[in-house]
């Protein structure tokens, strides 16, 4: 439940208990559109309807800020998470999608990947070089955080013969540490840190990038379930729902937090809680 906190520990009973006075479900929105396999649901949701609604954006946005005349000639999805997103606008679009990077399904993620993330990127992912090769290509991810991993694509991209590369992201820009469990931990780690999209696509190689307006993308959800009017979306936003979360601009912003209570301060009257089995 929003605001329960449940302690589990060795011998003992599970215990739970609600830690805020007046809790309020706010689900973290990146879980839409990163984290969950498109067929979950979650909070009432499918995942790949979202997904599906988040290429429908994507699509206007392209058309909003670069006309009808946009120059793409075909639309190749980053494998697997951003399929659903990137064949919904290629459908928006009236653009064919096509399959041009192939995944080893062998390697892991390169977003929680330690160390060289370039060298994870080429030996995660082929090209079929017949898609690439004389076109000018849209490739659609469903994120770009470090920026390590869209550089690579750019490049490998060019490498197979594409013309123009222009890149699209089903987020907004990432610009804030995550301290709720996603591995950001500092502003400055962030291509998007202190960078604007133009910026950002010189520095990734690409003609331009587009990302998905912040509205539009709780929007995508929130849709789907009314009841869902409010988000953890701190990475874009800056806004820390807990309000105890501080950026050092001297530390490469990295996020200051509270001191963590023990776990009797957290959650447990000495006097309520539950007594251990007997050996």
């Amino acid at each position: 439940e929003p605001g329960e906190c449940v302690l589990l520990r060795p011998r003992r009973p599970v215990f739970a208990r609600i830690c805020h006075p007046a809790p309020r479900l706010m689900p973290c929105i990146f879980e839409y559109v990163y984290f969950s396999r498109p067929d979950s649901y979650m909070n009432g949701v499918s995942v790949y309807e979202t997904q599906l609604r988040m290429g429908e954006k994507l699509a206007a946005k392209v058309l909003s800020e670069c006309g009808p005349d946009h120059g793409i000639d075909v639309v190749i999805a980053v494998p697997d998470t951003s399929r659903p997103i990137a064949l919904q606008c290629a459908y928006s679009l009236n653009i064919p999608y096509r399959e041009g990077f192939i995944k080893n399904r062998y390697v892991g993620r390169t977003f929680i990947m330690p160390g060289n993330r370039s060298k994870g990127v080429r030996m995660k992912l082929n090209t079929i070089k017949s898609e690439f090769h004389n076109r000018a290509v849209l490739l659609v991810d469903d994120s770009i955080v470090r920026g390590t991993t869209s550089t690579e694509l750019v490049s490998m991209a060019r490498d197979a013969g594409a013309r123009k590369v222009f890149f699209i992201s089903a987020s907004p820009e990432v610009r804030y540490p995550n301290v709720y469990g996603i591995n950001i931990s500092s502003s400055t780690e962030l291509i998007a840190h202190n960078r604007t999209p133009t910026a950002i696509a010189a520095k990734l190689g690409a003609d331009w990038v587009i990302f998905q307006n912040l509205d539009d993308l709780e929007d995508c959800v929130r849709h789907l379930n009314p009841r869902l009017t409010h988000f953890e979306n701190s990475v874009f936003s800056g806004n820390y729902i807990t309000n105890d979360v501080t950026l050092d601009p001297l530390n490469g912003g990295k996020p200051s937090l509270p001191s963590v209570p023990s776990d009797h301060d957290l959650l447990l009257d000495p006097a309520r809680e539950p007594a251990a089995p007997a050996a």
